[in-house]
């Protein structure tokens, strides 16, 4: 069996599979780590004490053996790691220097890579000799054009790895290889894909390559997301930095903005909805523009669009948003689909890939 592990900052949701990491077996998490915890499994939710991941991994491990499954049986993890930096192309076998690398790339997605290490290391604890594999999200941009992914910076900077990289490129990957089942035919040369969530971005995906995305050098770029400003002005961040410290516009920028700053209290996209206030219907509109500004950029790094799909918690779920941005992109007359997240689908499956010897096509390459 293989175990697939996303880790949040307050969250870790695990899935079993079967070796292959075709047929999925489990679903288990444990969300609000170090506050109102709770354990979501097969049974329903239930009231929990999980101060950290290793406590909620404890947790999970005695959920899936209570279902009946045996943990010493498992053959492997995979682990998403948003930020994989200009190293990582692809799966990786995690060992002390890959953890080291992870760790360094913690600043640039403060909001993921710790949670993630964490996660490897309280399984590390329970199962010191289960092989364990860090899939990475920026790995599905590494084939962008330079001109799309190099920042106009002096040469010394660009060479220390300041680059545009993109993300959330696990479910740009599992998108990729679902479409054709969904519309019933290949996949299209030009493909725009919207994964709408929390976090949020768009790609253009040309003959199943991204060539280029809103995200960059950190998930912080691109969208208005939930917490996250999305693009701004670089003297917008200087002048925070100036005026509040450098810790403090971080934690503005990444944890206080996008739909909860615009609307003065809530990132959750249903309450919004639900608000019927002039600050809430702002956000919802911000949000349903941006995302559509930016993916008109992606049309034109792909020179036309033959198809728009929707992923994510907003894109699959939140009609009416979806809806605006699909009239606001009315212009391109291209047709869409809704495509159901599955990241640790494409977890399960690039992990039994590399636990085979089979690194090359882990991710579909």
């Amino acid at each position: 069996m293989l175990l697939t592990v996303n880790a949040g900052s307050s969250s870790l949701k695990v899935a079993i599979f079967d070796r292959s990491g075709h047929g999925r077996l489990l679903d288990i998490a444990v969300v609000e780590i170090g506050g109102a915890a709770s354990l979501e499994g097969p049974g329903g939710a239930r009231h929990v004490e999980a101060p950290d991941h290793a406590a909620a991994l404890s947790l999970i491990r005695e959920a899936i053996v209570g279902a009946g499954f045996d943990f010493q049986a498992l053959s492997g993890a995979g682990h998403r790691v948003v930020h994989g930096g200009a190293d990582f192309t692809a799966p990786a076998r995690i060992d002390a220097a890959v953890m080291a690398s992870i760790e360094a790339l913690s600043p640039f997605a403060p909001l993921h890579n710790p949670p993630a290490l964490a996660a490897i290391r309280a399984l590390a604890g329970l199962m010191p000799d289960l092989p364990q594999i860090a899939c990475f999200d920026t790995a599905f941009h590494a084939r962008q054009p330079e001109t799309a992914s190099a920042f106009a910076l002096p040469l010394r900077l660009r060479e220390k790895s300041i680059r545009r990289y993109g993300f959330h490129g696990l479910s740009y990957q599992g998108l990729v290889e679902r479409v054709p089942g969904l519309i019933n035919a290949a996949l299209p040369d030009r493909l725009l894909a919207l994964h709408l969530g929390n976090g949020a971005s768009v790609c253009a995906i040309h003959q199943g390559v991204g060539v280029a995305t809103s995200m960059g050098f950190s998930p912080l770029d691109g969208l208005t997301m939930g917490t996250r400003c999305g693009a701004i002005d670089p003297a917008v961040v200087l002048r925070l930095a100036r005026d509040e410290g450098v810790d403090e516009a971080e934690r503005l920028l990444t944890r206080e903005s996008g739909l909860k700053g615009l609307s003065n209290g809530t990132s959750d996209m249903r309450m919004l909805e639900a608000a019927g206030t002039p600050e809430a219907a702002f956000a919802i509109e911000h949000f349903c523009y941006w995302a559509a500004r930016h993916s008109g950029s992606a049309v034109a790094a792909m020179g036309g669009v033959d198809l728009i799909a929707f992923t994510g918690g907003i894109g699959e779920n939140a009609a009416p948003v979806r809806e605006r941005i699909e009239a606001l992109l009315s212009w391109t007359g291209a047709p869409s689909v809704v495509v159901p997240a599955d990241e640790e689908a494409v977890i399960a499956g690039a992990t039994a890939k590399v636990l085979t010897g089979d690194e090359r096509r882990a991710l579909g390459r």
